[in-house]
């Protein structure tokens, strides 16, 4: 099937305010086969396509061929990617009606990567476990080697091998803390116990959706070093966005619209930053 046509077929599901899984159900097929059919891969055969020009009020003609009128070739390319990257309507598609400026980056590529415009960064992956870097060089790295808290590139905190968190001289003077009793407790093995209890005993959506309870790992961390240091902006804030937009995507389906609490993330620290010059000055 070319792809005008699969173009015409996700428009016209979109006009009808339907989902992929919705209108697979009313026509008897799979979520999938209505995927690749937009998608160009797949054509439906002649008994679906007399069943989706009925659902939709046109004619075969118009469902094949279009209306009258040419459709310009960057709209039927620009739908097409947008039905490309529509894999499942867990997601969501966006208008080609609205003009866009370009902002914030999200990606979900081997991973969740959240970048801002205004530098910060976080970056979540099987492979390199979770990293959120500030716009000031600050980064709070979780992986399978521990826990890592640097700024401008010099390590302040970390965690070896056996578990026990060591701190740089400068920290231990503003903190005055040389083995914080909280810096010390061994949250990240509370975390691997709940996913391990998530999962047998299917709480929380199991092991499939338990993962998110490593994201507040950086979350405890970050909220001691910020009540010791009395510094908001150590606090770790876009992992904790990401967990509440994962909770109410996974929990509720609501990916959309719940992304915009992705800007709170420079409001946040905008405050910190407001806040901080004002006590400085």
């Amino acid at each position: 099937m070319n792809i005008e046509i699969a173009n015409r077929l996700y428009q016209y599901r979109k006009k009808n305010n339907l989902s992929q899984e919705e209108l697979a159900a009313k026509i008897g097929v799979s979520r999938q086969a209505v995927s690749k059919w937009e998608r160009a891969e797949a054509s439906p055969d002649t008994d679906n396509l007399i069943l989706l020009a009925k659902l939709y009020g046109v004619t075969l003609d118009d469902l094949l061929q279009g209306e009258s009128e040419p459709q310009k070739a960057e709209n039927c390319e620009q739908s097409q990617k947008e039905a490309q990257e529509e894999q499942s309507d867990d997601g969501f598609a966006p208008d080609p009606d609205a003009n866009y400026t370009k902002c914030d980056k999200v990606s979900f590529k081997k991973g969740i990567h959240i970048h801002s415009k205004d530098g910060d960064k976080v970056d979540i992956s099987f492979k390199d476990g979770v990293n959120v870097i500030d716009s000031d060089g600050s980064r709070v790295s979780v992986n399978r080697h521990g826990v890592n808290v640097s700024e401008n590139g010099k390590t302040k905190v970390y965690t070896d091998e056996n578990g026990d968190v060591h701190y740089s001289d400068d920290v231990k003077e503003k903190s005055n803390h040389k083995k914080s009793t909280f810096m010390m407790f061994p949250y990240y093995l509370i975390t691997a116990v709940a996913y391990i209890v998530f999962g047998l005993f299917n709480i929380c959506g199991g092991f499939a959706y338990g993962w998110i309870v490593f994201l507040t790992i950086p979350l405890y961390y970050t909220t001691v070093e910020a009540i010791i240091k009395r510094k908001p902006s150590a606090f770790c804030f876009p992992a904790l966005v990401v967990i509440v937009y994962l909770i109410f995507g996974f929990g509720w389906r609501l990916w959309h619209p719940s992304w915009v609490i992705f800007l709170s993330i420079p409001v946040y620290y905008s405050m910190c930053s407001f806040f901080k010059h004002r006590k400085d000055n």
